[in-house]
């Protein structure tokens, strides 16, 4: 049997469940445990006509215009395990197992589609729309992990979402089904959701499976109940209950509190996988109103800080939470690949591994410093409360270092 996918998990709450108006979306990054996530910022760019863009296996067509994206991704390869563009859409990846066995041949990874979807799609059935037909056109294979020793490899599901709407995007190879989302409470994680409400699908979808003999064509077509393992598809979110009994007021702490959870099996961290970075977003309804995208950029929610990011023009990058790069003397980009591991900490990283090991190891040092951190933490989550319940449009000069401020703080207390 296949080894089983990491057990990463995505939330989206709207409004009535959420609060104020607001959309919110979260995702824990379940990966190998040694695995560095970075936190990485490409501004809006156009490109000459013709050129190409080198994804972590392939090369494919750039498009004319991309957008400015904000990406938390393992800082091995060039895609991301989820992020969010100036436009208000937030992208999340989960690798999945389905009962066609994923391509070990190097294609584009689920995690290039998440980059790709939001550099260009404006909206979340824009970048949904990318992502199917860049897998039509090029399919998704290869290693999903820095492991030069196994070839590791997955199917993708999605969690796309904007200011009105989600969509959840199933695949196997290169077919697909997807369901629009616009209230309540929706999680995914590393298993298929789909059942039967389907809202858009690969033409060819029903046609295929019934040339595999997996489907009569007379029963009700169940995603799920198709293209899973026969034991896979339970119901797999603990963490779900604990948002909608939130009853209307899922915030953004309130999401933060259930990737925080590792009772409930949302914060991983087991033997082989780890909670390696979160992300959550606040998406205003009304456009006049910035969305916020919070990022610990260290491993394990419940000992890391989520700090505020806004688009604006001209943000401060952060390089203390970007990885060294190795360009082309990088094992990952060398044939074969993954001969070495680099050093790919980045300076936030290696300040954390010295404060996770305190909280470890020394418990009354450890608990002082992890309430300095959750304070912090609240005053940023305060100071963004306050900017989306003013009246005046926010000055993009106000929080143009806001995230390179938070990450600059903390290091000041790690150190």
């Amino acid at each position: 049997r296949m080894a089983a996918a990491p057990p990463s998990y995505c939330f989206v709450a709207f409004p009535p469940c959420s609060k104020d108006g607001l959309v919110v979306f979260g995702k824990n990054s379940a990966r190998p445990r040694d695995e560095v996530q970075e936190v990485v910022y490409f501004a809006a760019a156009e490109h000459d006509p013709g050129s190409k863009v080198e994804c972590t296996y392939i090369e494919i067509e750039q498009v004319p215009k991309t957008h400015a994206v904000v990406l938390s991704r393992p800082s091995w390869l060039w895609g991301a395990e989820m992020g969010a563009n100036e436009h208000g859409v937030c992208v999340a990846n989960e690798a999945v197992v389905t009962r066609e066995p994923a391509s070990e041949s190097e294609a584009l990874l689920g995690m290039d589609l998440v980059r790709l979807g939001l550099e260009r799609g404006a909206t979340a059935k824009e970048a949904l729309d990318v992502i199917v037909a860049l897998l039509e056109e090029h399919g998704q294979g290869g290693n999903y992990y820095e492991d030069g020793s196994s070839c590791h490899t997955f199917q993708s599901a999605f969690l796309i979402v904007d200011r009105n709407e989600a969509w959840i995007l199933e695949t196997s190879g290169k077919y697909w089904a997807a369901e629009k989302i616009t209230e309540g409470v929706k999680c995914i994680c590393n298993q298929l959701s789909l059942t039967t409400k389907i809202d858009a699908e690969h033409p060819e979808l029903r046609n295929y499976v019934k040339s595999r003999g997996w489907w009569n064509g007379d029963s009700d077509f169940n995603f799920s109940e198709v293209f899973s393992l026969a034991d896979d598809h339970l119901a797999c979110c603990s963490g779900r209950e604990s948002l909608e009994k939130q009853g209307g007021d899922v915030s953004a702490q309130a999401m933060i509190d259930v990737l925080r959870d590792k009772d409930s099996g949302v914060c991983v961290d087991s033997e082989s996988f780890l909670t390696t970075a979160s992300i959550v977003s606040v998406l205003p309804q009304d456009p006049s109103f910035p969305c916020i995208h919070y990022f610990t950029g260290t491993p394990d929610p419940s000992r890391s800080i989520f700090k505020p990011f806004i688009f604006v023009d001209d943000v401060k990058l952060v390089p203390k939470v970007q990885s060294p790069s190795f360009g082309n003397d990088d094992p990952a980009k060398k044939i074969p690949r993954f001969q070495e591991k680099p050093d790919r900490r980045h300076e936030l990283y290696k300040a954390h591994e010295w404060a996770r090991s305190l909280l470890e190891n020394d418990q009354d040092k450890g608990q002082k410093l992890m309430r300095i951190m959750l304070d912090l933490e609240k005053q940023g989550l305060e100071a963004m409360e306050d900017i989306l319940s003013r009246t005046e449009i926010l000055d993009p000069a106000e929080v143009v270092d806001l995230f390179y401020d938070c990450v600059d703080t903390e290091l000041k207390f790690f150190k």
